[in-house]
C-alpha cells in the first residue's frame, strides 16, 4: 500500500482528525474528500513536524498523508462519511448588511466561503428583521446599513457547508462588492427548509 503525502495544508479549520485504525479495519473507505465531485480514500498517517500523531485538532498545522493519490488543495473538505456537508449553488441565509449601498434583489457579488471565492446572486430578499422588535418585514425589498435579512443567494460553483447552528466554520460567509473590493455582508447559512 503505498501512501501519497500533500504537504500544504496549512491549519485546520475545524472538528477533528483521527487515524481510526478500528474503523479502516472495518469499512474500505473510511473518510471522502469533497471538491467539485465526490473522492474517498483513507487518511494513513498525520504528522507535525516529522512526528507522527493519532490525531490533529483545530487549529494545528499537519500534514496528512492519504492512502490514494487525490489532488487535494486549498477549500477541500475532509469529513466522515456519516458525517457529510450540504452541497447547493442555491442557499438560505441571514446576513447583516454592511454598506452604505442597499442590497437590492438580484444584486451580484464575490463570496468567500471558508477559503474559497465564488460569484453570487442575490435571488430574493424573504424579510428584513426588525431587531428591536423581532418583527419579520416580509415587504421588504432592500436591507441597508446594519440591516438584518434572509436572503437567497445562487452562487456559481456548488458550495459544501452546513447549517450555521451546527458547524461555524462552514456554515458562515461574506459578500464581497467587486467595483469596491468592500465587504459588504457576513452571512450565516441555513438548513434547506
Amino acid at each position: 500500500m503505498q501512501s501519497y503525502c500533500r504537504s500544504h495544508l496549512r491549519t485546520l479549520e475545524d472538528e477533528a482528525v483521527h487515524i481510526l485504525r478500528e474503523l479502516a479495519a472495518e469499512r474500505e473507505r473510511p473518510c471522502l474528500l469533497f471538491s467539485g465531485g465526490k473522492d474517498s480514500t483513507r487518511i494513513t498517517r498525520i504528522e507535525q513536524l516529522g512526528e507522527d500523531l493519532d490525531a490533529a485538532f483545530a487549529p494545528m498545522s499537519v500534514t496528512i498523508h492519504l492512502e490514494d493519490d487525490l489532488d487535494v488543495s486549498r477549500g477541500d473538505l475532509l469529513c466522515r462519511p456519516n458525517n457529510q456537508p450540504l452541497v447547493s449553488q442555491d442557499l438560505d441565509a441571514m446576513v447583516c448588511w454592511m454598506s452604505d449601498r442597499p442590497l437590492l434583489s438580484r444584486g451580484r457579488y464575490a463570496i468567500k466561503h471558508t477559503t474559497r471565492w465564488g460569484r453570487a446572486v442575490v435571488n430574493d430578499i424573504l424579510y428584513r428583521l426588525d431587531v428591536n422588535t423581532g418583527h419579520r418585514d416580509e415587504v421588504a425589498r432592500e436591507l441597508k446599513l446594519n440591516d438584518l435579512g434572509r436572503i437567497q443567494l445562487r452562487t456559481t460553483t456548488p458550495v459544501l457547508y452546513d447549517p450555521y447552528r451546527r458547524n461555524r466554520t462552514t456554515g458562515s460567509f461574506i459578500l464581497v462588492d467587486e467595483t469596491t473590493n468592500s465587504t459588504v455582508a457576513a452571512g450565516m447559512l441555513l438548513a434547506p427548509e
